[in-house]
């Protein structure tokens, strides 16, 4: 059979951060202002804060993947509360396009960048920001009212981000946590705060949810 026939797929391909900074697009349009006082199931932040927090991080790590290493990449995000300009309605989409966009270029996936005051490889920064658009916007989603899936692909990312490693045993005796090594090494906690159990079986993306420290079934009020 021709090789063209049957392609072998690149196992190692970067995910495309596109689909998920674009259904936080189509997100936005139902969040009309009486929304952004609302909460969400980040415990410090409004409907607001979180939209302060998505325009802030698409411009973040649009720059991390540019290693564009100015101002934007230099303060954690814990520094102080986001805040929302008023014309973020034209803003946010635009930063997200251009985040996705930056994350395109394999030169983004290479190298050391920085992000949240944070020097990290190119290839986890990526992946941290596929993670903060999927569970970001399935905190939108759930704060305003609207329904929320994301990829397996983007899904499985997330799940290998953020799920806690392993205590340092005889295979890893420098203590380095193995390949997630940004993530907690006592099992208890992950990159977002402490895992929160789900029954078995559950869909892969409520486990992702659990394992950023949310509870899948998150309701305003609720």
């Amino acid at each position: 059979m021709d090789a063209q026939e049957n392609p072998v797929p690149d196992a190692a391909a970067p995910p495309d951060l596109e689909p998920a900074a674009r259904r936080i697009v189509t997100l936005l349009g139902p969040v009309d202002d009486s929304r952004l006082d609302g909460p969400t199931p980040c415990p410090d932040y409004a409907v607001r804060e979180l939209l302060g927090h998505l325009a802030g991080l698409a411009t973040a790590f649009r720059d991390a993947a540019r290693k564009d290493l100015g101002a934007s990449t230099a303060v954690s995000p814990d520094a102080a509360l986001p805040v929302l300009d008023d014309d973020w309605r034209e803003a946010l989409p635009r930063r997200l396009d251009e985040m996705a966009a930056a994350w395109r270029s394999p030169g983004a996936w290479t190298g050391m960048t920085r992000a949240g005051g944070v020097e990290l490889p190119g290839e986890v920064a990526g992946a941290v920001a596929l993670n903060e658009l999927v569970v970001h916007g399935w905190d939108l989603a759930r704060s305003t009212g609207q329904p929320y899936t994301a990829g397996e692909a983007e899904l499985r990312s997330c799940e290998a981000l953020l799920a806690p490693a392993e205590e340092d045993g005889p295979d890893d005796p420098d203590g380095a946590g193995g390949a997630d090594a940004g993530n907690a090494t006592d099992g208890s906690d992950s990159l977002f705060g402490v895992p929160v159990p789900v029954p078995d079986g559950s869909p892969l993306l409520d486990r992702v949810i659990a394992l950023s420290g949310r509870r899948p079934d998150w309701r305003p009020g609720g």
